[in-house]
């Protein structure tokens, strides 16, 4: 693209984009518009690697559970973690409740106004900063997500990877370049409504597009090789073997307390393996390990394969029912429950696709 061309699309692309806003986006959500900085920030935190459809009940149900930030931040954390069970990645659920907590006590509820206060929220970046202080606070900050890195990468023809140090400050440099400073916030949600309704990562909509005619990526039929990414993700599989122990009307369970994924999440008793294990190994392993003792232990059944793609992991494995004749204390870390109360604790979604398997509800039973 010429200079002189470049510069003229880089003048005229905020006008087109608010026109098509204007006229033709029809995009419904329920925080669009929304001024108050505290729903902003909670439909934000979960959307951040969730799918609008997923979020959406998640959200409605975070706010009539907690109506503002302050009856957040008074709940204890066994009820925050089970309203968030479903949505995975975690340390957003701790992050949102430290945050909570941490605006309640120093803020006296009050959410911060300016961008790098956000900013300094734990769990918030710079997109999210952005998009809070320019929905809330019509702050001149460009938001610079998947969605706008696809949009500027196929109309202006940019070959450099969104997964760079390079990459990310030149897009974030040119966004800000774009961004209607007189109405980011209008600017933001519209950019980001065009690359989700629009200008998607498959099928996109180039015939109806109203920057067809500039569109580089259009011109040079390269719309399925931008925006370009360098590294490749390396994923790691487990697989995870659950002890479903079951005495009368109890069943054992632990909260997995490590560094790792489903942190603060309840599990059963669980083997862990680097590769898969037959019925013979397995038992074994339950033997090796004196998890409990096999002559007071009748298996059950061993359920089908559940699998579970994360972003860099791949968890598989299996549910092994024992029904076992008395309570022994196991590992120190398992506690004994009623098998009617396991609905109130938060599993991660693994488990909850057995747990949900023949029943359709929360039941092992």
């Amino acid at each position: 693209m010429k200079t002189t061309d470049k510069i003229e699309l880089k003048k005229g692309f905020p006008a087109l984009l608010l026109k098509w806003n204007r006229e033709q986006n029809d995009r419904q959500m329920p925080w669009k518009g929304e001024k108050d900085p505290y729903k902003i920030w909670l439909s934000e935190i979960i959307l951040q690697q969730t799918r609008v459809e997923q979020g959406l009940s998640y959200y409605n149900n975070f706010i009539k559970t907690f109506p503002d930030i302050q009856q957040l931040a008074k709940a204890k954390d066994e009820k925050i973690f089970k309203l968030w069970e479903g949505l995975g990645y975690y340390t957003r659920c701790r992050n949102l409740i430290a945050s909570a907590r941490s605006i309640a006590k120093e803020k006296k509820g009050k959410f911060p106004g300016s961008y790098e206060e956000i900013k300094a929220l734990k769990g918030v970046g710079p997109y999210t900063a952005a998009a809070i202080s320019s929905f809330a606070f019509n702050l001149p900050h460009a938001v610079v997500d998947g969605n706008v890195f696809r949009v500027l990468a196929r109309v202006f023809g940019i070959d450099k990877p969104t997964d760079t140090t390079e990459g990310k400050k030149y897009f974030t440099q040119l966004a800000e370049e774009l961004l209607d400073k007189k109405r980011p916030g209008l600017y933001n949600q519209a950019i980001m409504d065009f690359g989700a309704v629009v200008c998607k990562p498959v099928s996109p909509l180039c015939a109806t597009c109203c920057f067809k005619k500039h569109c580089i990526a259009f011109q040079r039929d390269r719309i399925n090789e931008l925006p370009v990414k360098e590294k490749k993700i390396k994923i790691r599989k487990r697989w995870f073997y659950y002890l479903v122990l079951e005495h009368k009307n109890e069943i054992t369970i632990r909260q997995r307390t490590e560094r790792d994924i489903w942190q603060d999440l309840y599990e059963f008793p669980l083997i862990e393996s680097a590769v898969e294990l037959d019925k013979k190994t397995l038992l074994q392993q339950i033997e090796k390990r004196k998890l409990f003792n096999n002559k007071e232990a009748e298996l059950i059944s061993i359920s089908t394969l559940f699998k579970q793609q994360l972003s860099h992991q791949l968890i598989a494995g299996q549910f092994i029912k024992f029904k076992v004749k008395r309570k022994f204390p196991g590992t120190g870390s398992w506690q004994w429950i009623a098998k009617d109360k396991i609905g109130k604790y938060a599993f991660p979604r693994f488990i909850n696709q057995y747990l949900k398997e023949k029943t359709g509800r929360q039941s092992l039973f």
